[in-house]
């Protein structure tokens, strides 16, 4: 687990050596665990829930409700009615370099092995988002389904993007594709 001081020695490290674009993230809590990639080739920072004493918000859809996380033996929990939606808090806030989003999309274990969704995958986490960063789970089971403090719930992977101006102007046709979606499956 990292801690205040190795995530300030990171981001000291990094300005040191000339990567002054990098995340800053600001752990809310001193056991929250900011994101981390599992090896040196994974493409995703696996995010990890952060259920100690918070409320979590729950929606299916139709109507909207809060569940309190529970604290079990093995640490805290939050029990997922089947269908049901929540907003899993990650215990940290993190600012993005401009130019940059996080995609939030969902864990192949966590979704085969338990049928955890990201109903929104990929969601997006925009550079100059504020506040407490959550993941959008969905139990696409029909049992109830268990999430735990510090379980691996999502992944996040950092996505460069352009921003470009629209102009008016008149849309002609530029290749032979013509007739809509599918268009190229004659």
């Amino acid at each position: 687990m990292q801690t205040h001081e190795t995530l300030h020695a990171a981001a000291r490290a990094d300005m040191q050596s000339g990567e002054q674009d990098g995340v800053v993230i600001e752990l809310l809590h001193d056991d929250a665990q900011a994101p981390r990639r599992a090896t040196e080739g994974s493409a995703g920072y696996d995010l990890f829930a952060y259920l100690i004493e918070q409320a979590v918000e729950c929606s299916d859809g139709v109507r909207r409700w809060s569940i309190a996380a529970e604290a079990t033996n093995q640490g805290s929990r939050v029990l997922l009615s089947p269908g049901a939606m929540a907003l899993i808090p990650l215990g940290f806030k993190a600012r993005l370099p401009n130019g940059y989003e996080a995609q939030i999309r969902p864990r192949s274990g966590a979704a085969f092995k338990k049928g955890l969704g990201i109903p929104n995958a990929p969601g997006t986490v925009d550079s100059d988002f504020p506040d407490e960063w959550r993941v959008i789970v969905r139990n696409t089971t029909e049992h109830p389904l268990e999430i735990t403090h510090g379980e691996r719930i999502a992944q996040m992977v950092l996505h460069r993007y352009e921003v470009l101006p629209f102009r008016s102007g008149r849309v002609g046709v530029s290749t032979e594709r013509m007739g809509g979606f599918g268009s190229t499956g004659h």
